[in-house]
């Protein structure tokens, strides 16, 4: 009898222990919560901090110097830049030294680097048309040479030193071989008296041939910067490419001015 009196007992002891049990696991969780949780965010509640400078950082540690401030980074967009290396932080919202709340997302645009543009064609094209083509894609011209060709018209491009469809880098420049025609073609020179040195650069470009030494001259019945003489003169038979020599008209004396 007092065997079976222990075990009814016993299985009422644990019957009431069960429930006790749960009760006091919910209590740890509940403190766990609070201590960890809403207790950091309530004394954080409405305290606020400095944004750091990150601009110029790798992304990985300007996102590591944002959460040691107490903030959290975001990537807002990738934008090509040619000031930053690839994978760089270039610009931060809000900027730096803001005072902000904690907590606040600070977003950040990346470099992607430097723009790459495709190298167009300029085969068969005029120097002028080459210009224009080149603007197109932010690059420039380079150096012209010239030499004979049986099979592409005089003035005309025969290559170019970069492959097109090539990617580089905006701004570079191309340089271009242009046909001077049959090797015993000649061309009269273009006539370029009185002109500006920029009109005459013009000219002489798209007559397919190019300046060669500049000389000044002293001359106050002519505006500055005007051709006074060419040599070889105007109407000379030369191949395309040959260079023309210029004497330009200035009001003083260069080398007395530099003298004195």
């Amino acid at each position: 009898m007092n065997i079976i009196d222990s075990f009814i007992k016993t299985d009422k002891l644990k019957k009431l222990a069960k429930p006790f049990g749960i009760v006091i696991l919910i209590g740890l969780i509940l403190f766990f919560l609070f201590d960890n949780i809403l207790m950091p965010l309530y004394v954080q509640k409405g305290k606020t901090t400095k944004v750091p400078d990150v601009i110029g950082l790798a992304l990985e540690d300007a996102k590591q110097k944002i959460i040691e401030a107490g903030l959290d980074p975001k990537e807002a967009e990738y934008k090509n830049d040619k000031r930053y290396k690839i994978g760089t932080v270039t610009l931060q919202n809000p900027i730096a030294e803001s005072e902000v709340k904690r907590g606040r997302g600070i977003y950040l645009t990346i470099s992607g680097g430097e723009e790459l543009v495709d190298v167009p064609n300029l085969r068969g094209k005029s120097v002028r048309e080459a210009i224009f083509n080149l603007e197109k894609y932010n690059l420039k011209l380079g150096s012209i040479s010239f030499e004979p060709s049986e099979e592409i018209f005089a003035n005309t491009i025969i290559r170019q030193d970069v492959t097109p469809n090539t990617k580089i880098k905006s701004g570079n420049l191309i340089n271009v071989t242009v046909s001077q025609g049959h090797s015993t073609d000649k061309h009269p020179v273009p006539d370029v008296s009185l002109k500006t040195l920029n009109e005459a650069e013009k000219i002489f470009t798209d007559s397919g041939f190019r300046i060669g030494k500049i000389d000044y001259q002293t001359n106050i019945d002519i505006l500055p910067n005007t051709i006074l003489e060419q040599s070889p003169r105007a109407g000379e038979l030369l191949q395309l490419g040959q260079p023309i020599d210029l004497i330009i008209a200035q009001k003083t004396d260069i080398k007395n001015n530099v003298e004195n």
